[in-house]
């Protein structure tokens, strides 16, 4: 005389079990979907993104061998879509022979963040470039070693070479000069390690006496964890007093 009842508490039991079971499932998938969301929004930003970055160069030449530089770089990420990078840079320079340059200076960036917010980093830094001719073409090869400070994580060292090769041929009266570059970093943290390397193609030219542009495209290829490469289109200004 109790079976319908112990049957009746049967199905119930089972159909509170299938919808625990559905609810789980439900959120299993939300987890995984966000999982997934996340690793996209982690990875689409840095890998294959499309860049514009630009460069404005203040020189004001002090003596025959010497001159002092204002620099201010502006560079937009996803897409093109969002600023996030800035620094300012004070710089002196001084030829020690038609072959050397040497110079000192200081960097000034903020970097954004996940949170939308800026990050200070102070960087001081000296420089050597070394200039030769070969066959017309114009080659330079300048080492720059710095110290970055961060108000957000531990400091550390860096060491950047960027050899730069310029063609014997300029086109047109704005003097326009095809050029190849290649920079690569070393970063001195626990351990040593190459971690950014940029390749450059870009064409150089005269606007003005005094005011010259360049117009290039970057390949970047930078490791956090693993390696992830940027494409950048880039234009610089540099005006000379």
């Amino acid at each position: 005389m109790h079976w319908p009842n112990y049957n009746k508490g049967m199905h119930q039991l089972k159909e509170r079990v299938k919808g625990k079971d559905n609810k789980m499932k439900m959120i299993n998938c939300l987890i995984i979907g966000l999982v997934l969301l996340c690793v996209i929004n982690a990875y689409a930003y840095d890998s294959g993104d499309f860049q514009f970055w630009n460069t404005d160069v203040e020189e004001l030449k002090i003596s025959t061998n010497s001159k002092i530089a204002l620099e201010q770089e502006f560079r937009w990420g996803n897409r093109a879509r969002e600023l996030y990078y800035q620094h300012y840079d004070l710089g002196y320079f001084y030829e020690l022979a038609k072959f050397l340059n040497v110079g000192v200076g200081y960097r000034h960036i903020l970097s954004k963040n996940t949170k939308n917010k800026f990050l200070v980093e102070n960087q001081p830094y000296v420089t050597a470039t070394f200039f030769w001719e070969l066959a017309g073409f114009k080659f330079d090869d300048r080492s720059r070693l710095e110290y970055n400070h961060f108000d957000y994580k531990g400091d550390r060292g860096t060491y950047r070479n960027k050899l730069t090769i310029k063609a014997p041929w300029k086109f047109t009266k704005l003097q326009i000069q095809p050029y190849l570059s290649d920079e690569v970093f070393f970063v001195f943290d626990d351990n040593e390690n190459f971690n950014k390397n940029r390749f450059s193609a870009g064409l150089g030219l005269t606007i003005f006496k005094n005011l010259k542009a360049d117009i290039y495209y970057m390949l970047q290829s930078s490791k956090s964890t693993r390696w992830s490469d940027t494409n950048i289109l880039g234009t610089k200004f540099k005006l000379s007093f």
